[in-house]
Order: structure tokens, then C-alpha cells, then sequence
């Protein structure tokens, strides 16, 4: 059942405290594993859509949710550039898992740091959330992770062309999420969208933050 969040539950002590208790970064073993099953996906709204779709996620990848340890705490975002695999999409910083990264977390900060030029000496790993399969085929590790609010971000160019911080007190509210469908290769989707000022955080973002809340304060 949706609860409204108090404000004083989304103070900076009370978000961090309640990630460190709830969360861990302990590893889980369908990342690696098509054939297990994952709690959350693009259609888990509607969870017999995923053999109707034809689709079998296998790409483990992960990306980092970035809080920013605020007075009131927000979370970095980027806009994609429009590039024809996310074209103009608002994203979470990540990408797939490479051989030599040693952990999801790991992986995480790297692309961070490859995509907005955050730095890890910034970043502390707080644990993951479920993990999230897309129709694109990934199989994400979402990691939170609270932020040095001192930061300064580089981006590249080529992949963001822009990054910026809504409020998490506007992500936690359940009022802001919004069920939509759509058509996708003759099925119904349905997905959330969490519309702020021009911008538009909707699927697999808007899935991820709306595991957050259930994962925190749910």
C-alpha cells in the first residue's frame, strides 16, 4: 500500500540511516543467472507480459543512484544525448559490468566517473536495490550511494549531454507517480513517469526510483 512519506523521514540523516539498515551490497545471484528470477523488469507491473514479449534479459549491467548528502537531499540524474539506444532518455549514470570491475558497485563508479566525471573519493556504496530487467536485455544492479555535496562533474559529450539534482522529497512522494501504457511490439506496457518541471523521468528510471521508495520507506 502507497504511503505518503513524512518530510522529516527524507532528512539526510533519516535517508542514509534507513539505506545503511535496509540495504546491502551483498550480491545476488540471478545478476549472473537468465534463468532466475528478479523482483522488478519493465513489465512487472504485468509480470506473464515477459514470455508474451519474447524476451530473456542476460546483460548483467548496474548503475548508481546518486543522493546527494544535502540539507534537503537530491539525486543526479542525466539527459542522454540522442543517440539511437537512448535517445534523449533521463538516465541513472551506468552501463553494463565489465571483467574487471570488481563488484556492481565497482562498476557503477566507474561509468560515473567515465560518463559525468564524478569522482569515487566522493561516493559511498550504500547497498542495491532489486534488480531490474529491461526489454533492451540488461539485467541492472541499481546502487545507492550517498554524495559528497562538494562535487564537480566533467561530462562526456558524447553520452550526457546534461546532468542535474530533483529533490528526493519529490521522488519519494507517491503522488508523483504516474502509471502510463503504451504499445511495445503488440503488447501493453505499463510503466511510471514521474514528471518534473521540463523534465520527463519515466521506465526504466522512473521503475528504479519507484523500487527506491518501496525498498526505504515501503
Amino acid at each position: 500500500m502507497d504511503m505518503a512519506v513524512p518530510a522529516a523521514a527524507v532528512s539526510p540523516e533519516n535517508f542514509f540511516r534507513r539505506a545503511r539498515a535496509r540495504l546491502s551490497l551483498e550480491v545476488p545471484p540471478a545478476l549472473h543467472d537468465p534463468t532466475a528470477a528478479a523482483k522488478r523488469g519493465d513489465i512487472d507491473l504485468d509480470p506473464d507480459l515477459w514470455h508474451r514479449a519474447g524476451v530473456t534479459p542476460t546483460r548483467p549491467a548496474a548503475v548508481l543512484i546518486p543522493v546527494v548528502d544535502r540539507p534537503q537531499p537530491q539525486v543526479l540524474l542525466t539527459l542522454r544525448t540522442e543517440l539511437p539506444s537512448h535517445p534523449g532518455q533521463i538516465a541513472f549514470p551506468g552501463g553494463k559490468i565489465d571483467p574487471q570491475d570488481e563488484s556492481p558497485a565497482d562498476a557503477a563508479m566507474r561509468e560515473a566517473k567515465e560518463e559525468i566525471g564524478l569522482k569515487r573519493e566522493l561516493i559511498e556504496p550504500l547497498g542495491y536495490l532489486d534488480l531490474y530487467l529491461t526489454f533492451s536485455g540488461y539485467r541492472i544492479l541499481p546502487t545507492v550511494a550517498r554524495i559528497a555535496p562538494h562535487y564537480e562533474l566533467n561530462l562526456c559529450a558524447a553520452e550526457v549531454a546534461d546532468a542535474f539534482e530533483v529533490p528526493l522529497a519529490f521522488l519519494m512522494d507517491v503522488q508523483n507517480h504516474s502509471l502510463h501504457s503504451r504499445e511495445w511490439k503488440g503488447i501493453t506496457r505499463r510503466y511510471y513517469a514521474m514528471p518534473f518541471g521540463e523534465r520527463y523521468i519515466w521506465g526504466v528510471t522512473a521503475g528504479i526510483v519507484r523500487n527506491l521508495y518501496e525498498r526505504i520507506y515501503g
